[in-house]
């Protein structure tokens, strides 16, 4: 069971690698190999002589790792990827693709924590290097750290609800497995049960794992390993990914625009959008992998 549909189905296989616009002797990244797909798609594309640079900081994703010399794997989180590519001997790249979603293994195994379909610890750490788990941060944050979190990475309908009825029965009852969970916040879940215990989900395994902080950081320092005119392909999986990703392929930074005194923006965009919108799975790959329906892709290209 070594293929890429093991451990995950690709969304936008196509379309992502594409956007790249591949050169057969080029350098590339898969920042987030997960079951390899994308990685598949660009050694396929590559001549003998290119070079891709694969991270993912999931040990799990290495056990679909192909066995290709052309391959570089590095089992870091993104976030690092300027520094690791460095330690490789490469500066800049041709081109950088990035897939933010949960891969369909880390979903399925129910020993990780991520799924509401499995009953299993409140982990949801990507990389167990990590210290804190979920159940750490239901133990531990604060009513109002709980109310913050649950609207902000969640959008939780009644956040502030859930966070202090959290806050006032996890010290009278166990709350380490994903069912205690459930059991726990039973009398405040408001609407589709299944949709509001994903976005509650959703926002314990953003922060579990910093994942607007990583984001962030992976998105400048990748536009800045970008030699001119490579390319910047990302795939985001919900609208606060997408919000990121799109802010900075448009402006290059996450702070207020400065202006001179003629209202001129002072500051020159580093990258340049290549698709204005972004692209969206078509029906079929919808009806084959449901999990595509929220998929966007968005590329841009390094400013020469």
């Amino acid at each position: 069971m070594s293929g890429a549909g093991f451990y995950h189905t690709t969304v936008l296989l196509k379309e992502a690698v594409d956007g790249l616009a591949i050169k057969k002797d080029g350098v590339y990244v898969d920042a987030t190999f997960g079951g390899g797909g994308h990685s598949r798609r660009i050694l396929e594309a590559l001549g003998p002589d290119g070079k891709l640079i694969a991270f993912d900081h999931d040990a799990d994703a290495w056990r679909n790792k192909p066995d290709d010399e052309r391959l570089v794997p590095v089992t870091e989180n993104f976030r690092y990827i300027r520094r690791f590519l460095r330690l490789n001997g490469y500066s800049e790249v041709d081109g950088i693709l990035a897939d933010l979603g949960v891969s369909s293994f880390q979903f399925d195994t129910a020993e990780r924590g991520f799924s509401i379909r499995f009953d299993g610890p409140l982990d949801m750490r990507m990389d167990k290097r990590i210290e804190i788990t979920a159940a750490d941060v239901l133990h531990t944050y604060s009513e109002q750290q709980l109310h913050k979190l649950f609207e902000q990475y969640g959008e939780v309908r009644n956040s502030k609800q859930l966070a202090k009825h959290i806050a006032a029965s996890r010290g009278k009852k166990p709350l380490k497995t994903i069912d205690e969970l459930k059991a726990m916040i039973a009398p405040v879940i408001k609407g589709n049960p299944n949709r509001y215990l994903a976005q509650l989900f959703q926002a314990l395994r953003i922060e579990v794992n910093d994942e607007m902080g990583a984001l962030k950081e992976f998105l400048e320092d990748a536009a800045k390993c970008l030699k001119p005119g490579g390319r910047l392909s990302v795939i985001t999986f919900h609208s606060l990914e997408d919000r990121l990703v799109k802010q900075f392929m448009k402006k290059g930074t996450w702070e207020e625009e400065a202006t001179d005194m003629f209202g001129r923006v002072e500051k020159k965009p580093v990258l340049r959008l290549v698709n204005n919108k972004p692209m969206e799975p078509t029906e079929e790959e919808i009806e084959n992998n449901s999990r595509a329906r929220s998929a966007r892709l968005r590329i841009a290209e390094k400013i020469a």
